[in-house]
């Protein structure tokens, strides 16, 4: 079935129209000595649902096949150290887009929306001439028509996709039309991807593909073929496991098509994860905690960058790094500078590319903020959506979505951080953790000789913790401006 045709997307909101005006004058040509040629390279960022640090077979997997990303894994650049900027999903989405920690734009946990008022990823590189894609998850608002977190709203001209994790035979969202499709999620997902991919390969300007799979999250439905490896394995892993191959072969059948399209040299491809590993079935290697926790079980993820232009022989770094620094790595690279730019948590990777930074040039923050999730049923709003449509009606933007601008009120104050926070400063790691009734406790453990945080050294380093406190603490105070709005350029008064 084909659900993507390759059309220009032609957009007639005028909120919408000027926000993408205003961005147009906002940004200003920087130099960069990462391009190849002089020609911007093209992006495609590729991203698991809930696969753990351990979850490959080149992390050590006792059980999983995963031959593809093995291939990447041992030709590219490889993080041993690749942090998510959240423990669950919706949050490290939004680090990815704006190198920012999620909680700046209020993305706590689950199904809250991007804030407008952000400037994404696809929106900068839009300037520098580049065509732009969402294909799979979004979850990161609704995916209507009128919604106003959709990814079309957010920089992408073209997109399919769905408001949370998906499965086989999924309905999708094109650009706001409910789309039955046939298949493995993986493997829909890429499908779709590469008939876009395809057709901006043979025009002359540079694109970004953003492709989300919705695999391994629960509830895990393999196909056969993909379970069939672990037939000796119970039933619940053979799914889950099987999810992981399948992703595997999708991500395979993607990496492979660059070649034969004559871009694959030029082709940045970013892969990683969007949190920790899953209890009970995941893998979080040697690593403490699992998806929902600031431990580094729940933060690690497998993450692999292959650019042959410029990594042109494999390598490994142990340098900490995060999904915030996605967004500045590919802003320096394809040489565009914000003129207005909010506060930014990730730094450039790009000197790591060239294989010229030793070390992470700051810390790194962390902020569970206690908060319930938004319930983001994805199956079932596309039914309906789909439903809606086919009696000629469609449906507003659901109500989470509808308030996506506002902005606290009255504003958080600057002396609270209820929730978990932790704060890692070169092998340090210090945690906060608030409880409900205001009461605060430290955690603090050396990650060079104790990556599994079994040891607390809190009371043994109190100097060492006093140290570390005022970064935190800054820090948190910080990214409550953020979430109060304090870093967003407000319009001048007609």
């Amino acid at each position: 079935m084909n659900v993507v045709p390759v059309l220009p997307s032609q957009w007639n909101c005028p909120m919408l129209s000027r926000r993408l005006v205003l961005m147009a004058v906002s940004f200003v040509p920087a130099c960069s000595s990462l391009l190849s040629g002089g020609e911007k390279p093209n992006i495609i960022l590729v991203m698991a649902d809930d696969q753990g640090w351990g979850d490959m077979a080149y992390n050590g997997h006792p059980m999983l096949k995963t031959p593809n990303f093995d291939k990447a894994a041992a030709t590219g650049l490889r993080f041993d150290r690749f942090y998510a900027a959240a423990p669950v999903c919706s949050p490290t989405r939004a680090s990815v887009l704006t190198g920012r920690h999620p909680n700046r734009s209020g993305v706590f946990k689950w199904g809250y929306p991007l804030r407008p008022q952000e400037s994404t990823v696809a929106e900068v590189l839009k300037t520098a001439g580049y065509a732009t894609s969402h294909f799979g998850k979004w979850h990161l608002g609704s995916v209507r028509r009128a919604s106003p977190a959709h990814p079309g709203r957010n920089g992408f001209d073209h997109w399919l996709s769905a408001p949370n994790f998906f499965d086989n035979n999924a309905i999708l969202s094109l650009r706001g039309k409910a789309v039955k499709t046939t298949g493995e999620s993986s493997m829909v997902t890429v499908d779709a991807a590469l008939e876009w991919i395809g057709g901006r390969a043979r025009r002359d300007d540079p694109f970004l593909a953003v492709v989300w799979f919705g695999s391994p999250h629960s509830p895990h439905r393999a196909v056969d073929r993909d379970r069939k490896p672990y037939a000796d394995q119970p039933m619940r892993d053979q799914h889950f496991l099987g999810e992981v191959t399948g992703m595997d072969r999708a991500f395979g059948k993607l990496r492979d098509a660059l070649g034969p399209l004559g871009i694959r040299d030029n082709t940045i491809l970013w892969y990683c994860s969007d949190n920790g590993a899953l209890p009970r079935v995941g893998s979080a290697g040697p690593f403490r905690g699992h998806k929902g926790q600031i431990y580094e079980g729940g933060l690690l993820v497998p993450s692999i960058l292959e650019w042959p232009a410029r990594i042109k022989s494999p390598r490994r770094t142990s340098v900490r790094c995060n999904t915030c620094d996605i967004y500045p790595t590919l802003l320096e690279i394809v040489g565009v500078r914000p003129k207005h730019q909010p506060t930014l948590d990730g730094v450039s990777l790009a000197r790591m590319i060239d294989g010229k930074m030793p070390k992470r040039p700051r810390p790194m923050g962390f902020w569970d903020f206690r908060a319930r999730g938004i319930s983001t049923p994805s199956a079932k709003w596309m039914r309906e959506l789909l439903v809606a449509q086919q009696n000629g009606d469609d449906l507003p933007p659901h109500a989470s979505s509808q308030k996506a601008a506002e902005l606290p009120s009255p504003a958080h104050p600057l002396d609270r951080f209820p929730g978990h926070a932790a704060w890692i400063d070169g092998h340090w790691k210090l945690h906060r953790i608030e409880n409900k009734d205001g009461s605060v406790r430290f955690e603090l453990y050396d990650l060079a000789t104790d990556p599994s945080e079994k040891t607390d050294l809190a009371a043994d380093q109190s100097k060492r913790v006093a140290q570390l406190k005022p970064g935190l603490t800054d820090w948190l105070k910080s990214v409550v401006g953020s979430y109060n709005g304090d870093d967003y350029v407000k319009e001048p008064a007609r």
